[in-house]
């Protein structure tokens, strides 16, 4: 019998990783409040999953400027670290390997969370998008993002010293490595794109100012980290929260290959998951793999076919699974053993205890 390239082992920098399965980053919001702080349901939760070749962690705001949803966690306070401490014991103590998503959501946020001001973006152009708010007047709720703030250049420097403190906050916590979200229209992505991005200055303009921030907040992360222990997740054809920009495939590749000179670990592909999405061509997964040497992982309503089609084909080393990890903690080996995957309960995506979290159960306690 052939054995499945999912179950392959991969060599990811320092990390030996027992197969190829990721768990994608999800956000749940579940943190303790006050303070937006891990707990130790969190650390159940992960701990569940950690059979995977690698998590990754949902996304995790670097300040409370970077944040844009309810009871989501942060990286910045000395109570957050120890509830991360926590979390990356239990997954360490199963066995497992966790990286840290740093998290800067910028325009993608609202006053709610900034003390009545608006949140900050490369420049004074909204979204045309919505952030879940179960704060202050909202009950737990999809909220219009207003006009954000234009940073300063001395705004820009502040932030992406905020990157610094939490790679090293990330470290204190236990985690193995940590990843830049530079997609899904988040701050990193605002400044990649032309739609969202006006600036005149060196932050703005042409593709090489656009890319700016980006090496910047790359350079400063893995002179704390280590360029083999990072990783940075971009989402070329997501074009979403008006970010439909005809210039992002030439940028993306720029960046590809500024990111494999700097020798980060791997680059994390965000696909597209909705009905009628964007397809990724086979062109672009060729022209990545010959600018990028490093690990390639991808994520994007994948079934066990499909990653394994990817990996044959040799566009990507790692398959991430996002909400089948959900009522799935023992996705791989549902997968080696070819179970029928559970369903998860919509309605305990977000917020709540540990029902429709930590209750789901493995396909040995089901029979």
């Amino acid at each position: 019998m052939t054995l499945s390239p999912l179950f392959s082992s991969h060599q990811l920098g320092a990390h030996s990783l027992p197969n190829r399965i990721v768990m994608a980053p999800m956000t749940r919001s579940r943190t303790t409040q006050p303070g937006d702080i891990p707990n130790a349901m969190m650390a159940e939760y992960y701990a569940q999953r950690a059979s995977a070749g690698l998590i990754i962690s949902e996304a995790t705001q670097i300040s409370p400027q970077g944040k844009g949803y309810s009871f989501t966690p942060g990286i910045y306070n000395q109570a957050q670290v120890d509830g991360w401490k926590q979390v990356t014991d239990a997954v360490h103590r199963a066995g497992g390997r966790i990286f840290l998503q740093l998290w800067h959501v910028g325009r993608m946020s609202h006053k709610v969370f900034h003390n009545g001001e608006p949140p900050v973006a490369p420049s004074a152009l909204a979204p045309n998008a919505e952030v879940w708010i179960a704060e202050g007047e909202y009950a737990g709720e999809m909220v219009t993002c207003p006009t954000p703030r234009a940073l300063s250049e001395d705004d820009i420097k502040a932030v992406i010293e905020d990157y610094r403190q939490a790679a090293i906050n990330a470290k204190d916590a236990g985690f193995d490595g940590v990843e830049i979200h530079a997609a899904n229209g988040y701050l990193i992505d605002q400044f990649l794109r032309s739609t969202s991005n006006q600036r005149t200055d060196q932050y703005g303009g042409n593709m090489t100012n656009r890319l700016r921030f980006l090496k910047e907040v790359t350079d400063t992360v893995a002179g704390v980290i280590g360029a083999d222990r990072m990783g940075v997740r971009l989402a070329p054809y997501i074009t979403a929260r008006g970010m439909d920009c005809p210039y992002v495939i030439e940028t993306i590749l720029t960046a590809a290959e500024y990111l494999n000179t700097a020798g980060i670990g791997y680059l994390h592909l965000s696909e597209a998951d909705w009905d009628d999405a964007p397809q990724i061509p086979d062109g672009f997964r060729t022209a990545l793999r010959e600018t990028f040497n490093g690990t390639i992982i991808v994520a994007g309503r994948y079934d066990k076919p499909r990653a394994e089609t990817i990996l044959e084909n040799e566009h990507a080393d790692l398959v991430a699974f996002g909400r089948p990890f959900i009522a799935n903690p023992d996705l791989p080996d549902r997968l080696a053993r070819n179970i029928p995957l559970a369903d998860f309960d919509a309605n305990s995506l977000f917020g709540g205890g540990i029902s429709g979290y930590s209750t789901y159960p493995t396909a040995d306690i089901n029979g």
